[in-house]
């Protein structure tokens, strides 16, 4: 269903009484306040971008110097862990093969051990109160493998005291056995025989237990010894009445009997070994790594919260940078735009309304005439000029209808050439008016370039936010060139006001034309440079040199004319077919009371025909061309007249012209000013 158009009709006007409202508003204030502004308002959002991306710095700091806390603890555990598998390894190694390297190294990890335990449980809050259970069980641990060392020292005394020793003496209760049976036929050698090698096997099978803690070993040295014991009293029966081998079969019996029970109790001993190790260390190696996997668990799930904190943050740092520097552009791109266009349009209207007063349309009343900026001023002197021209026009028509006799034709004849002089004095400022506009027109149009330029990278900036795939190296990208287009908003629309601010001091003069006192350097200078557009058009070069600290109390506004009006006669006729060339105008004091004004070209020069005539009214060498004969004219009126000075002029033909103009620090017609004279005298 279409809207019927009535309903939006009252929209437009509704904008424009708003923007004409803030346009008051910001017109209010001087165009270098509202540029020092967007200057200060620059300055103080990038402190605010600072102090936000420092406060990030500050937390994104702490929450990795969480995160790298978190994951040193769980490297430790690691590595705690691998250490108690490595001693847990090392200690089955020794007992199942007593080395005395592997014991060393066993010594050298578990101090290693515990003093890392200790200290990191001191160090790492993370691990201070969780690692006490560890350290117990690491503790009972380290006590296990003491009490396995224990246990390993009293199977070697065993072994030593009750088998290796009892199997010697048997050795030796053998030998005296043998050594006493002389006879070769007797009978107890096939019984000595036996027992002899059941001896031998019965110490290879106890070595053999002793060293592979084989319980088949074991059970074979018990029955050999059996064999022995069983055969000694046989044999003590058939020794024929030695007392000295029954004794010594007897004691062999006791041995044998003894190396049994050594056996036994190695036994005992080994199973005691066996039991330690299952018990003290592998449980406790076992209840090791449950609690460093409950403690890496932990560990685990606070690097988790960690890096999703960190992640968190970052996140938060990079949404708040990204919103403030979205709401900083379009603020800088509104407060750019809005200070253009308080610059660009009014300048636009009173370009219009020159153009309009120096085609002769005098009815087109001048806008801005109420704003209170610099640009309100030049439309309040246009506005002077215009009425002032619409005066004459109406004094010249009832002139010219009210007198009818030659008397009455003279004197429209004086108000004609009169209102040629001020036509004059118009059209150069009205040129004048549209080389500055046209000058300011560039740095503002450069400015309503950057400044749309960056409202559509905002635009595609927060599209990418929206989006969600915004990066850090793209968010440093867009406030850099921010910044840069900032930069750029502020050096051309301050070039624009210092072009604004020169004009305005030109126009008032001309306008008002007031007596007052002013530095004469200055005040060539902002002539100068409203006439510098002129030049690059023309591609003449301008050369100045001035003296400094020379004050007059006289009219600027005059001066401004004769010296717009010898630039336009250079232009015009030092130069006319020429490809450019070179126009110097100095100042340096004559006297106590008197300064110099030197204005040259290197131009085509005059004839002394040409010199002669050259200040009278109507003369022109150009009048086929647009001349009117009255630039000079008006250039020595002035100068004699209104300033009270003299003009001398000196030209030849191809090597240009040269005025030299003397005027008193003082204008004529106000002897009061006797003081300022006297003041500049002793200045000198």
């Amino acid at each position: 269903m279409l809207a019927r158009p009535e309903l939006f009709e009252p929209a437009a006007p509704a904008e424009r009484r708003t923007s004409a409202m803030l346009d008051r508003v910001v017109r209010r204030s001087p165009i270098r306040w509202r540029i020092l502004a967007i200057a200060v308002f620059n300055s103080a959002v990038a402190l605010l971008l600072l102090g936000l991306i420092w406060n990030g710095a500050r937390v994104l700091g702490d929450a990795w110097s969480d995160l790298r806390r978190v994951r040193q603890s769980e490297r430790f555990l690691r590595s705690l862990d691998s250490d108690a598998e490595r001693l847990q390894s090392l200690i089955h190694r020794y007992f199942a093969q007593s080395d005395p390297d592997v014991h060393a190294r066993i010594i050298d990890i578990r101090e290693t051990l515990i003093s890392q335990l200790r200290v990191q449980a001191r160090l790492d809050p993370l691990l201070a109160e969780p690692s006490r259970p560890l350290a117990g069980i690491t503790e009972r641990f380290i006590a296990g493998f003491d009490q396995l060392r224990d246990t390993r020292n009293a199977i070697s005394l065993t072994y030593e005291n009750k088998v290796l020793r009892a199997s010697r003496e048997m050795a030796s209760l053998y030998a005296l056995v043998t050594n006493a049976t002389s006879d070769p036929a007797s009978l107890i050698w096939p019984a000595l025989s036996k027992s002899r090698e059941a001896y031998n096997a019965m110490v290879l099978a106890a070595n053999a237990f002793y060293l592979s803690n084989s319980l088949a070993a074991a059970r074979e040295a018990k029955s050999y010894a059996k064999v022995i014991k069983r055969t000694a009293p046989v044999m003590a029966d058939l020794s024929g009445g030695d007392e000295i081998q029954r004794k010594a079969l007897l004691a062999l019996e006791e041995r044998a009997d003894l190396f049994e029970m050594g056996v036994d109790e190695l036994q005992e001993e080994f199973a005691s070994q066996a039991q330690l190790l299952r018990e003290a260390i592998d449980e406790n190696a076992a209840a090791m790594s449950a609690a460093v996997d409950k403690l890496s668990n932990g560990i685990n799930a606070l690097e988790q919260s960690a890096q999703r904190r960190f992640d968190q943050t970052l996140e938060d740092v990079a949404v708040r940078l990204s919103l403030l520097a979205l709401a900083f552009v379009v603020l800088v791109v509104l407060m750019g735009i809005q200070i253009a266009k308080s610059i660009s349009e009014p300048l636009a209207d009173l370009k219009a309304a020159m153009v309009a007063i120096t085609s002769g349309n005098y009815d087109r009343r001048v806008a801005g005439l109420t704003a209170g900026d610099e640009i309100g001023q030049m439309a309040r002197a246009v506005e002077v000029f215009r009425e002032n021209a619409i005066a004459k026009r109406r004094a010249e028509e009832d002139l010219r209808q009210a007198k009818e006799s030659a008397e009455t034709a003279l004197k429209e004849l004086r108000e004609t050439q009169t209102s040629l002089i001020e036509a004059e004095k118009l059209a150069a400022l009205g040129g004048l008016v549209a080389g500055v506009a046209h000058e300011v027109n560039n740095p503002v149009g450069i400015s309503l370039t950057v400044a749309s330029t960056l409202a559509r990278r905002s635009e595609d900036f927060a599209d990418e936010i929206a989006s969600g795939q915004i990066k850090r190296s793209r968010l440093e990208e867009f406030t850099r060139s921010t910044a840069t287009a900032a930069n750029q908003l502020v050096a051309n629309l301050m070039r624009a006001g210092e072009l604004v601010q020169a004009f305005k001091q030109v126009a008032v003069d001309r306008s008002q034309a007031e007596r007052r006192v002013f530095d004469l350097g200055l005040a060539l200078e902002q002539i100068l440079a409203s006439l510098r557009p002129t030049l690059k058009t023309a591609d003449v070069t301008l050369s100045v040199e001035m003296s400094n600290g020379i004050q007059m109390d006289s009219y600027p506004g005059p001066l401004g004319q004769i010296l717009t009006n010898l630039f336009l006669n250079a232009l015009h006729h030092g130069f006319d077919g020429r490809g450019g060339g070179t126009i110097s105008v100095s100042t340096r004091r004559r006297g106590g009371q008197e300064v110099e004004i030197l204005f040259r070209d290197d131009g085509h020069g005059m004839t002394e025909d040409v010199q002669r005539c050259a200040f009278d009214p109507f003369f022109t060498t150009r009048r086929g061309s647009g001349g009117t004969g009255l630039g000079l004219h008006i250039v020595y009126n002035l100068v004699t007249a209104r300033l009270g000075g003299r003009i001398i002029l000196s030209s030849s033909p191809g090597l240009g012209t040269t005025f030299l103009i003397i005027l008193p620090l003082v204008a004529p017609g106000d002897a009061a000013r006797s003081q300022f004279v006297r003041a500049e005298a002793g200045h000198v």
